[in-house]
């Protein structure tokens, strides 16, 4: 998948013009880019466009232009973007109230570590997780984490062919599986992956 260069990018106020449109086609493309496991994992499976829609609020939100500045941003969010045999994952525990919050990332520590996404009946693929820092300390895990999940060719022969995937947290505080995933992020996923 290819990542991001200047020119993907508008400037301020073209990007401004276009708003409506990009952010309806983001907003859109990402129905088809999340995962909900359980009642409070989200997974955000990142890519071209979603960085593309990152990028542009972020550089008009903050009225950035300058070229030294515009690739210090295209080097922070590339990494997110596939690379064709691996997907790319933006997981976010969600606990509205702060205090339940806390309580729980302490119960929760290396839940990163216990996501799997396994295609058809073969080895589940166990993530590489926040690769630029850590994240967690030894009493809590993090509420957001980076991660990327790496497949063999005969797994994106599947995944391509159809196959069902099925995402699973196997964190003793927190047991949940979505088996098979919905057609839609199926589908979606499986054009991550190069010819």
């Amino acid at each position: 998948m290819r990542k991001l260069t200047i020119d993907d990018l508008l400037s301020i106020e073209e990007y401004s013009r276009q708003r409506t449109a990009f952010r309806k086609i983001a907003m859109e493309h990402k129905k088809n880019r999340r995962l909900q496991i359980g009642p409070n994992l989200m997974m955000h499976f990142e890519d071209f466009t979603l960085m593309r829609y990152q990028i542009l609020e972020l550089t008009r939100a903050e009225k950035i232009t300058g070229q030294d500045d515009l690739l210090e941003e295209l080097s922070a969010y590339n990494p997110l973007i596939p690379d064709g045999n691996n997907l790319k994952v933006t997981l976010m525990l969600e606990f509205p109230d702060e205090r339940e919050r806390r309580i729980k990332l302490g119960e929760l520590l290396d839940i990163e570590n216990q996501i799997s996404i396994q295609v058809a009946n073969m080895d589940p693929v166990f993530p590489i997780c926040n690769e630029d820092l850590e994240r967690s300390t030894a009493d809590k895990t993090s509420a957001v984490h980076f991660m990327r999940f790496e497949f063999t060719e005969e797994m994106i022969g599947a995944a391509k062919d159809g196959a069902k995937w099925t995402v699973k947290c196997s964190h003793k505080n927190y047991e949940h599986a979505v088996s098979p995933i919905p057609e839609n992020i199926r589908s979606s996923l499986a054009s991550d992956f190069s010819q």
